[in-house]
């Protein structure tokens, strides 16, 4: 009987194989072909699916996936329409910015400009809302601890393009440009200041490192002359949130995430340490049951969501400011055609799908749909030739202001707001239960 399942086995491998299903095909690098753990994977419908393993292994996908997308940071993207093969190689890709020099010793503080593209969803077991965003960022770091500015490792928008779209359990799908839910996680991944490199990779010219974790190898250093590539494997060890010090409060509430991974580029070391003056950009992949205590739920009360986001960021400039001109960028307000999108031709184009989205948000008239929209006679004032009447409603506006009456009043209004629909949600999930009870 064993022999007979056995036999049962090897034949419906070999139907995989046949479909172009090898499971245990390799991303590797084309020049010296190490493998590329961490690679993202996208399905046709521009949806990331997964990830590559810490050996490079693609995960299983269904035939209905094809043609996958594979991604890495720093490498060409390519497009596989069948796996036919053990190893898909892929080929580098180096970003050249200008070199950073600091004109005197009053330029102490380094400002970054960046391009960002993120891919986030957000779901439960019935709806999802995915986002496709382009931003222009900037960061402004400090070298030295002791000046006194504080700066900014977080990216800061300062213009951004988003893209959504919702799709419920039917299939049936509406498009904005607009979501009340903010759920991606990359406005939280900043740049760490200085690591120090690998004793082990100092006296090398070309070489890879791997630091263990707890749970499996949390850093994965490859160095190639003067560039380096750290992959950072956030959930093997807490020693790797050294990375990523804005996020460290979420993993002290326990929120569950399921991947964690970053990736960073370097150019033009000099030293035994990598800094962001060497930064030439980062990718991430989140992948968490949740997002904050706080988040509003979008869909029934108390149902689980999941939420996902991958996102890639290239450095377009750097220089060394004084502190002085760091403060006017931090009080400059950008307008919205002040600042244009600035792509890097390192950046992959984006995909057909995602190209689909953009078009279909185009296309909305914004102008017609307001006008289609009945306005509310509930928030129509019944005094409205009643001069006096503003008058007085603004001088008592600003007094509520001044002695705080008006925020009281409105962290009660939304706490009694909430505790409402809290109960009208209850009250419908206990109908629904009820109807099945009797439709059994």
């Amino acid at each position: 009987m064993s022999r007979y399942v056995t036999l049962v086995l090897i034949f419906l491998f070999s139907l995989l194989d046949v479909k172009g299903q090898v499971r245990h095909a390799v991303v590797a690098d084309s020049a010296n072909g190490m493998p590329l753990s961490g690679t993202s994977v996208f399905d046709r419908d521009g949806n990331i699916i997964g990830m590559c393993g810490r050996s490079g292994t693609i995960p299983y996908v269904s035939s209905g996936s094809y043609p996958l997308t594979l991604r890495c940071l720093g490498y060409e993207e390519k497009v596989v329409r069948s796996i036919d093969s053990d190893t898909i190689f892929l080929r580098e890709c180096i970003t050249e910015l200008p070199e950073v020099v600091i004109e005197s010793r009053q330029h102490k503080v380094l400002h970054v400009l960046a391009y960002m593209r993120e891919y986030s969803k957000l779901s439960t077991y019935t709806d999802t809302v995915f986002l496709f965003r382009e931003k222009m960022v900037d960061y402004m770091l400090l070298p030295d601890e002791k000046i006194r500015f504080r700066g900014w490792s977080m990216p800061r928008v300062i213009k951004s393009r988003s893209y959504y779209r919702f799709t419920n359990a039917e299939g049936l799908d509406s498009v904005s440009d607009e979501c009340v839910h903010h759920f991606s996680w990359s406005d939280w991944l900043g740049v760490k200041t200085c690591v120090k490199i690998p004793t082990a990779l100092n006296s090398l010219e070309c070489g890879a490192d791997t630091l263990r974790g707890r749970y499996g190898p949390s850093e994965i250093w490859i160095r190639n002359n003067d560039r380096m590539t750290v992959d950072v494997d956030v959930l093997a060890d807490t020693v790797g949130r050294k990375w990523i010090p804005n996020l460290s409060a979420f993993f002290k509430d326990n929120l569950d995430f399921e991947n964690f991974r970053v990736r960073f580029n370097y150019d033009n070391l000099a030293g035994d340490a990598v800094s962001n003056k060497d930064l030439t950009g980062y990718s991430f992949n989140i992948e968490s049951r949740g997002r904050g205590h706080d988040m509003f739920r979008f869909n029934n009360i108390d149902e689980p969501f999941f939420v996902t986001t991958y996102g890639e960021v290239y450095m377009i400039d750097k220089e060394y400011i004084t502190v002085k001109e760091a403060k006017e960028w931090e009080k400059h307000n950008f307008g919205a055609d002040e600042i244009g999108m600035y792509i890097l031709k390192e950046a992959p184009e984006i995909q057909p799908p995602i190209q689909e989205l953009v078009r279909r948000v185009g296309m909305i008239d914004k102008g017609g749909v307001r006008l289609n929209v009945a306005p509310d006679v509930r928030l129509i004032s019944p005094h409205t030739g009643n001069r006096n009447y503003h008058f007085g409603r603004r001088v008592l506006l600003l007094l509520k202001e001044v002695t705080g009456i008006t925020l009281v009043k409105s962290h009660r209004n939304m706490n009694n707001n909430w505790r409402k629909f809290r109960k009208e949600m209850m009250s419908k999930k206990s109908k629904g239960k009820k109807v099945r009870r009797t439709e059994k």
